[in-house]
């Protein structure tokens, strides 16, 4: 098979290309971006390109970079599978050193703060914007370790000093495969939908009354300010189904007739989990 060009969330080392290559598989061509946009605007351009983005952190709560996007429409990409990944983080650095500065995204500083205080209660602790930028630190500074993916210890020419931390609670990071074409998903359990309700008063209750009466379940409903319409908001709404099931035409079929404009984001699998 040809080799595909798989963009993900730069720099190499993060979760994103993690998920890429378990997702498509290591004999691609993979493009690390340096922003979530940069992953859309490439995917965009030529509908033979795939891209891994973030959509959700278990802790953090939505990315709303790619929310954005998707509301917008622009970039123009489509989702084709949403994937799982259970975030089990590294202690990186050099097994000669002792560690006196610690570099992390500010996330995993939470995740792991029980451990932290128990194993390096005296380290200073510095947050940076992602755990590839916190191995590239450590790489830098004598002393220094850094919390990220163990892939980090091959990139930066690190020990794995501890693995996996304990964590103080779940660390899911929830991930979108998009593509610059729609495309036809038989195995889709999930449908995204970008909404502009009518201005009036009791609007949101009689759209979500389409899918309470359809027993169709709602998992995600976020609301953002509309660009140029102030104390106006779109809606990005997840629901559980397949876009075929007579269920889930009637409640769609309802919801459009109860929405100023209604747009299908993507309708696709989703369920898959991988662990780091």
């Amino acid at each position: 098979m040809p080799r595909k060009d798989i963009a993900y969330l730069g720099p190499p080392g993060t979760y994103s290309e993690l998920v890429a290559r378990k997702q498509f598989g290591a004999k691609n061509n993979f493009v690390p971006l340096p922003s979530i946009h940069d992953v859309c605007t490439y995917v965009a351009k030529d509908p033979a390109r795939r891209g891994i983005v973030p959509i959700e952190n278990s802790s953090g709560g939505a990315i709303y970079e790619m929310v954005d996007i998707l509301l917008a429409n622009r970039p123009r990409v489509h989702v084709l599978e949403e994937i799982s990944l259970n975030v089990r983080l590294a202690l990186l650095g050099r097994k000669d050193e002792r560690v006196k500065t610690l570099y992390s995204h500010f996330i995993p500083l939470d995740h792991c703060n029980s451990w932290l205080k128990k194993h390096l209660p005296r380290v200073d602790k510095e947050s940076v914007p992602s755990t590839a930028m916190a191995a590239q630190r450590a790489w830098q500074q004598p002393h220094a370790a850094a919390l990220g993916n163990r892939e980090l210890a091959k990139v930066w020419n690190l020990d794995v000093l501890e693995y996996p931390i304990a964590t103080d609670e779940p660390n899911i990071t929830v991930f979108l495969a998009i593509g610059g074409k729609v495309k036809t998903q038989p195995r889709a359990n999930k449908i995204t939908l970008a909404v502009q309700l009518l201005n009036e008063p009791g609007s949101l209750c009689t759209f979500l009354e389409c899918f309470r009466r359809e027993d169709v379940n709602l998992s995600r409903l976020l609301s953002r300010p509309m660009r140029g319409c102030p104390q106006q908001y779109i809606f990005l709404v997840d629901i559980q189904g397949n876009p075929g099931t007579a269920k889930v035409k009637r409640a769609l079929s309802a919801a459009r007739k109860a929405s100023s404009k209604l747009r299908v984001v993507g309708a696709y699998p989703s369920g898959k989990l991988y662990n780091s």
